[in-house]
């Protein structure tokens, strides 16, 4: 499939259904999509290659979307092999093709290709540089860290189309949830770009500034326009400055023996008979982990309800913490809940994992149960739901 983005504007990326696994660990139940683009001009123009496993069916998109041309220029956006697999094979099928990057991506180009000699083949650009095409004017926007150091974006002036090299992207095929962009675009954002909010709102505030943006053209997921533009950089704005997405509570278990469990669930009818307006549950030992993640950045307050394992806290449970810790989770309320049968350690365990997270308040009481939960426990229960929901 080759689609007119504009009239000249040709996408030629490609779906790759059958990934199970991105960066061998994001579960893709509908599989992923990478994108380029082709620029037709005076100087027709490459924006981006693709991953090795769509390379054959990619380099012949790009023939054809140039029907005859020979392109003058690839944009690097993004140097992650997702994106930069077939420079190789492009450079090899048009030798004297010139690639346009960063200056951090030049010197990643030949650790990726250490067998091509870019030596007068490469041209740097830097933030608010631009390349005339003929009738199109590329803008190029410096995007340090989202989510690698050499990221750049570019503006087409004269479509005011914006290319965001991973920024709004999301898992799936191109056409995954045609409806539903939030749901793997949030899963995606926070796992993948989560950690580095401060240098994506900087380049929020760039968009801001820009004349006028009327599509959005990212590395993974669908062009977005109209409305539901509007929708994802409203909600970019709220992830990259780490804000409440929605009221709520998410809570994250770690069951051994079911114990656990059963006391997670208890919390979660607790609540919601208290007029929590809504409470999400998920168990960190089967579920998948990075929609967890996402879930704890979505709302204000994090409960934990964890076993106690090795003196310490059952592993599914530290991973969460510390993949949380890894992405820079913060102003957040957290609350705590351990168990144990002789020597309870969780709750001092999570303690010690949240304790270099920044802004997070940590809530009392922290709720002891001994193997299973008992009638006894539910008071100290009910007073921990009482400070979840009070704000």
């Amino acid at each position: 499939m080759i689609t007119k983005i504009t009239e000249n504007i040709k996408y030629v990326g490609c779906d790759d259904p059958e990934l199970d696994l991105f960066e061998s660990q994001y579960s893709l139940p509908e599989g992923m999509c990478y994108n380029s683009y082709v620029i037709i001009d005076e100087h027709p123009t490459i924006l981006d290659t693709i991953d090795h496993r769509c390379e054959e069916e990619w380099l012949q998109k790009v023939e054809s979307a140039l029907d005859g041309q020979k392109p003058e220029y690839l944009i690097v956006h993004h140097m992650e092999p997702d994106h930069s697999a077939g420079i190789k094979a492009l450079i090899e099928k048009y030798p004297e093709i010139k690639i346009v990057c960063s200056l951090a991506a030049s010197k990643f180009l030949g650790q990726y290709n250490e067998d091509i000699d870019f030596t007068n083949r490469t041209i740097i650009v830097k933030e608010n540089d631009t390349l005339s095409l003929g009738n199109h004017t590329l803008q190029f926007i410096a995007a340090p860290f989202i989510h690698w150091p050499e990221v750049i974006m570019t503006y087409v002036q004269e479509e005011q189309i914006l290319f965001s090299a991973d920024g709004f992207g999301k898992f799936g095929v191109y056409d995954a949830d045609a409806d539903d962009w939030a749901c793997e675009a949030r899963r995606y954002y926070f796992n993948i770009c989560g950690k580095y909010g401060v240098q994506v709102s900087k380049v929020l505030d760039k968009v801001a500034n820009l004349p006028g943006v009327k599509a959005i053209a990212p590395l993974h997921g669908p062009v977005l326009e109209g409305e539901k533009m509007k929708e994802a950089l409203r909600l970019y704005h709220i992830w990259a400055h780490y804000e409440v997405e929605t009221p709520g509570v998410f809570i994250a278990y770690a069951s051994i023996h079911g114990g656990t469990k059963k006391a997670a669930e208890k919390m979660r009818d607790i609540l919601l008979e208290k007029g929590c307006p809504k409470v999400s549950i998920a168990d960190l030992a089967r579920e998948d982990m990075a929609e967890a993640i996402e879930d704890a950045f979505r709302y204000g307050t994090l409960l934990c309800c964890a076993s106690s394992y090795d003196a310490d806290v059952f592993p599914p449970m530290h991973f969460f913490l510390h993949k949380l810790a890894m992405k820079a989770y913060q102003n957040r309320r957290i609350a705590l809940l351990e168990n144990g049968t002789w020597a309870p350690s969780a709750g001092k365990a999570m303690k010690a994992l949240i304790a270099p997270m920044k802004n997070i308040t940590l809530l009392e009481p922290v709720v002891t149960i001994k193997s299973r939960m008992h009638q006894t426990d539910i008071e100290n229960m009910e007073k921990l739901a009482d400070a979840i929901l009070a704000e």
